[in-house]
């Protein structure tokens, strides 16, 4: 049954678009986004503050008819996709014992990436994979007759119960599919096209010509220097390879009627692909952990429902309030020269003791890096360690301690050693600030290299469970009130009867 949803833009302006129970989010998201004339892959969709997953159905997603949605603006910085590619037979049959083969991938890839990632990549153990240029000969009614013509073999894409075949369908990009976070499973299979392979690859390199010169464009604008450059360079086909390709798919296809597609190897296949995101982000041995932007702009402490009677003051709070207050203002004396020794000597010694500390850096798009210090680790390696995981390593920044303390120096003198020189005993968050200098497009650009960012992983909050017991009443509860003593002779009501007023009573 249709229904209608509001979606309220940035702006505050509101569209309606009618869905269908077999709608999914992703096209009402590309309906909105053109209604509102704003490019869909810069924006998200939330529902009550909990970003929705695109990649849902209108019947699946759980909202109600009339929902009203927020358009959200996306993070620049990409996310780490599970990719997993089921393969068609014969190729199944190179990787038992489910013919599958898996790879993390950003978000930003679009589905010809990916084709050509697993082409390339190493998650293929040497094993050559030929996916977007298959070709098939002319036959005539299955026999070795026919003209022997080439005709392209397109891939034929289904990711949960969508098809996907055509070149406008391989520019999607994940993210564009609502995938922002976990896996996807994607069947491969192949259609004859009535296009000879000629003229396909033809139609490919034209096709894809644009997206590669705005691909190369924006590697060249965010890239670092080139002595430590190793940004994926295979997501697309330049003509030099499609012609290499060619010439392989037709020695390929010569054989097609021999062992069944197994290839004996003579044949040329695409060149190896250095990808950035299957390398370590840390190069000497130091290990990182990287964890991820949030996904709702709510902190998730805001989010937890407490009752009332947890902020509610109890009697035993406020018997401390009154020590607090008693102790402050009780008269204390100056600590000694030899106290002083003694205090400044178990300051050092804590210090001394502390062998591993963990510092997190939390970066401008709310990703954030850690790694492990020890004793003789100066700033110096602290700052060399988050210029590896940027984008723009050149930029000049400074971290910046908790308030109350000074920020931390690039230097690596004995005054600048993390745990001796600037006190820190235990695991320690610090912010990343840019230099006044650093202009605004560098700082709207993605911060992590797409190295880092193909390693990070959520923030995992424990649930804390509520434990409901007899001690949570203070321990005020447990103790019964003991009742008032009368003060003296009398009828037991505490009130005391004077000298002058006893003898009135007797007769």
């Amino acid at each position: 049954m249709a229904t209608n949803v509001k979606v309220v833009g940035t702006d505050l302006r509101q569209v309606t678009v009618k869905v269908n129970p077999g709608t999914y989010l992703t096209d009402v998201l590309e309906q909105a986004c053109e209604k509102l004339k704003v490019p869909s892959d810069k924006y998200l969709l939330k529902y009550k503050q909990k970003q929705l997953d695109l990649s849902q159905t209108w019947r699946t997603s759980g909202l109600v008819p009339g929902a009203k949605l927020e358009l959200v603006v996306r993070s620049n910085t990409p996310t780490a996709i599970n990719v997993a590619l089921q393969l068609p037979a014969p190729e199944s049959n190179l990787f038992p014992p489910v013919g599958r083969v898996t790879k993390k991938l950003p978000s930003d890839y679009t589905l010809w990436q990916v084709l050509r990632q697993f082409e390339s990549g190493t998650e293929t153990e040497g094993k050559n994979l030929n996916i977007t240029a298959r070709a098939v000969a002319q036959t005539a009614n299955g026999s070795a007759a026919g003209s022997g013509q080439l005709y392209y073999e397109a891939p034929l894409l289904i990711i949960e119960s969508r098809t996907l075949s055509t070149f406008a369908d391989f520019q999607k990009t994940l993210s564009q599919l609502g995938y922002n976070s976990g896996g996807v499973l994607i069947r491969l299979s192949f259609q004859k096209t009535t296009k000879t392979l000629a003229d396909a690859m033809g139609d490919i390199s034209q096709f894809f010509k644009t997206e590669a010169e705005n691909n190369q464009k924006t590697e060249e604008s965010t890239a670092p220097p080139p002595a430590t450059s190793d940004e994926p360079t295979a997501s697309t086909d330049p003509p030099a390879q499609l012609s290499e390709k060619l010439e392989s798919s037709t020695l390929e296809a010569a054989q097609i009627d021999g062992a069944g597609g197994d290839g004996d190897g003579d044949a040329q296949g695409p060149p190896d692909d250095a990808m950035d995101i299957d390398e370590p982000p840390s190069s000497d041995h130091r290990p990182v952990t990287i964890f991820s932007a949030p996904t709702s702009d709510t902190p998730a402490a805001a989010l937890r429902v407490d009752s009332d009677e947890a902020f509610a003051p109890r009697i035993e709070h406020a018997q401390a309030h009154q020590r607090l207050l008693k102790a402050a203002g009780e008269n204390k004396r100056l600590l000694s020269d030899r106290e002083l020794e003694e205090k400044a000597a178990a300051a050092a010694a804590r210090v001394a003791a502390v062998k591993s500390i963990r510092i997190r850096v939390r970066f401008p798009d709310n990703f954030s890096a850690e790694w492990p210090f020890g004793p003789d680790d100066t700033g110096a390696a602290l700052y060399a360690e988050v210029r590896k995981i940027m984008a723009n390593d050149s930029a000049p920044f400074k971290l910046a301690l908790p308030p109350g303390k000074a920020a931390i120096k690039d230097d690596s003198g004995p005054a600048s050693k993390l745990i001796s020189g600037y006190q820190l005993s235990s695991n320690t968050l610090v912010n990343f600030m840019w230099d006044d200098s650093v202009p605004a497009e560098i700082r709207k650009q993605p911060f992590l290299k797409r190295s880092a960012t193909g390693h990070a992983q959520q923030i995992v909050v424990p649930e804390v469970p509520d434990v409901q017991g007899d001690d949570e009443a203070g321990p005020s509860a447990s103790v019964p009130a003991s009742a008032p003593k009368p003060r003296a002779e009398g009828d037991g009501s505490g009130f005391k009867k004077p000298k002058w007023l006893k003898g009135f009573g007797k007769k």
